[in-house]
């Protein structure tokens, strides 16, 4: 393999901009939100600037109605050219007046458009799906190619723009963005927002909230929003928010974006969390009531550094945006509880998402098992995974332990964020800037296959060494339900259980349900009696107690699963759910019935995942059965 193949930047492929002539530098907002139409309508001014001389500007759109194109103040042609694979939306292409044509010349292009109803970045809530059934609701999720469906733009993480905003909502509405708060004013009808992202970000961090919103707050840069009857639970769910940004500033140096919100969101968005910058937004199903699902928001505060200030400059490269923030994620929870707690999260994530992913989800030749995938007409959207996520960082802690240990390894993390912030970057950027900082250990790195990490399918070539201390106590506990028959099974006492990490509770259950043959029947009912399973209010707890049950086809579980799917949206829990359940005959018509029944409630990616996982055809526009 020719070692410089790499220097040449490799188009986002799914993208059609044409950034390699012309850039976006900053993105000025006009909106109207109309719940009536399920349409956001206005305006979008880009400022662009030209770095060759170019006769047309290619922006990414879908679904956009678009009224007119201006560019400093002069009407234009544009022609809208659609993909074959819809998930890639169009191809807006709007021509240069000849004036405009030169290397340098700086253009204030003009768009007037509206959005689709069925626009997939959004979630148009009626009152009745919010918690408080008081006013309607929308949100917006853009990750990874949605932006398009929302505002003209160059729809790929390796352009970075600033923006501003100004959005009209009704009045007793409040508007939530990504980005720092200007105030806002308004009469009777109608409220107009005004809001700043003086930081450069790319497209897929624009983000939109819309609802009956209260405010708390944590600290001087902290608060949480929320629908009234949620917002006291999320904000004592989410009190230790400034000690974890804390904590992750001393890893990956200065938070540069001012505020860090978060934003917990009604139960059909398909995330965990997503990291838009000044204004995270979370799942309702982090809300245990014990705080021990907040890593979280360890997570998120981590993509502060790796994500949204270095940023992967295509999807193909999702890895480093993923693997690194979960490295820093564990890292974060490490100072915060203990190292060894940092390395059962490692090797949990290993056990519990890596091997699934790899041998459930896919299958170990599958092409969307490397970390460097080949994303050619792929909705990235369908390639996505936790493999990017765990095979990364393992590729990460793998590194740390040949390269001299935790110190060192932190040091060449902030350098590294240092290096390459305000920037996208691919795979060979990170490997060249890697080999440069550890000069010194030349040796050591070219005994690592990298082509294998990058290009193999699978498991990882290597396994790194996790610390098992915590994980010895949830073998211990196994051992007993192993060996435990009908006549000793009610000797087992809850106390080895609750004096467990919420995590290692989740590893026994995970545990159990990795075991062959599964496990019987008085087995499950007295799992459930003596640690009151079905009753937990711990989400995660829920999936793995759920799915060893299925597994078991333990018919008294079927109805708990269904209405675990339809309580919450979160893909994590739902596609695992929704897939066992369609593979065991009894339940098969059961889960395509409550599908089909709750599709219209749904989130429009969660719709589009599960029809896939259930074989049902699935559109947006018209529906098939």
């Amino acid at each position: 393999m020719c070692q410089h193949h790499h220097n040449r930047p490799k188009r986002d492929p799914c993208s059609a901009a044409n950034n390699n002539e012309i850039t976006v530098e900053h993105t000025a907002i006009k909106w109207t939100v109309s719940f009536q139409l399920k349409m956001i309508i206005g305006q979008a001014t880009l400022r662009c600037r030209c770095l060759t001389d170019a006769t047309k500007l290619v922006l990414d759109v879908r679904d956009l109605s678009i009224r007119s194109v201006s560019i400093n103040g002069v009407d234009c042609d544009f022609r809208i050219a659609p993909n074959v694979y819809t998930f890639f939306g169009s191809k807006m292409t709007i021509y240069l007046p000849q004036q405009f044509q030169k290397a340098g010349n700086i253009l204030q292009v003009t768009v007037a458009y509206g959005t689709s109803p069925d626009a997939t970045a959004l979630q148009w809530m009626k009152k009745e799906q919010t918690a408080d059934k008081r006013m309607p609701y929308l949100f917006s999720q853009c990750q990874a190619i949605h932006a398009r469906s929302i505002v003209p733009c160059m729809d790929t993480p390796s352009v970075k723009s600033t923006y501003e905003a100004e959005v009209t909502v009704p009045t007793g509405m409040t508007c939530l963005m990504s980005a720092i708060g200007q105030g806002s004013k308004g009469d009777d009808e109608t409220t107009t927002f005004f809001y700043k992202q003086p930081v450069a970000i790319p497209s897929y961090l624009i983000a939109i909230v819309v609802g009956c919103l209260e405010k708390r707050d944590i600290s001087d840069r902290c608060a949480v929003w929320a629908e009234p009857s949620v917002v006291d639970k999320a904000h004592w769910e989410f009190a230790e928010t400034e000690d974890i940004l804390a904590s992750a500033e001393e890893i990956a140096g200065k938070y540069i974006w001012g505020r860090y919100d978060m934003v917990c969101l009604p139960p059909s968005f398909p995330f965990g969390g997503m990291e838009n910058p000044c204004l995270t937004f979370l799942t309702p199903t982090l809300i245990a009531g014990d705080r021990s699902l907040v890593s979280v928001i360890a997570h998120e505060i981590a993509h502060s550094w790796s994500g949204n200030l270095v940023t992967n400059s295509s999807w193909e490269h999702f890895w480093l945006n993923e693997g690194f923030t979960m490295f820093i994620e564990r890292k974060i929870c490490g100072r915060l509880v203990s190292e060894d707690y940092r390395q059962f999260m490692a090797f949990n994530g290993w056990t519990n998402s890596l091997i699934p992913a790899v041998y459930e989800q896919f299958t170990p030749t599958h092409q969307f098992t490397k970390l460097i995938q080949d994303h050619t007409n792929v909705d990235p959207d369908v390639a996505f995974s936790c493999v990017p996520y765990e095979k990364g960082s393992a590729l990460l802690f793998y590194l740390e332990q040949k390269l001299g240990g935790a110190e060192v390894f932190e040091a060449y993390l902030k350098d590294y964020l240092k290096t390459f912030a305000h920037q996208a970057i691919d795979s060979w950027q990170w490997k060249d800037h890697l080999y440069k900082y550890f000069a010194d250990q030349k040796e050591t790195l070219d005994s690592i296959n990298f082509d294998i990490w990058f290009n193999g399918v699978g498991m990882p070539p290597e396994k790194p060494n996790y610390g098992q201390s915590m994980v010895e106590a949830c073998e211990v506990l196994l051992k007993k339900w192993l060996d435990a028959d009908e006549n000793t099974v009610g000797d087992i006492t809850s106390e080895d259980y609750y004096s467990m990490q919420p995590l290692q509770q989740i590893e026994l259950l995970s545990q159990l349900w990795q075991h062959n043959p599964p496990i019987e029947h008085y087995k499950l009912d007295a799992l459930d009696k003596l640690y009151k399973l079905n009753e937990s209010q711990n989400s995660e707890l829920l999936l793995n107690w759920l799915r060893l049950c299925i597994k078991s086809k333990w018919e008294a579980c079927i109805p708990k699963a269904l209405d675990f799917v339809n309580s919450q949206g979160r893909l994590k829990f739902c596609r695992p759910i929704y897939r066992d359940l369609a593979q065991w005959p009894v339940a098969n018509k059961k889960a395509r019935d409550v599908y089909l029944k709750g599709r219209s409630q749904m989130h429009p990616i969660t719709a589009e995942m599960i029809a896939k996982d259930l074989h049902i055809r699935h559109s947006t526009h018209t529906v098939c059965f």
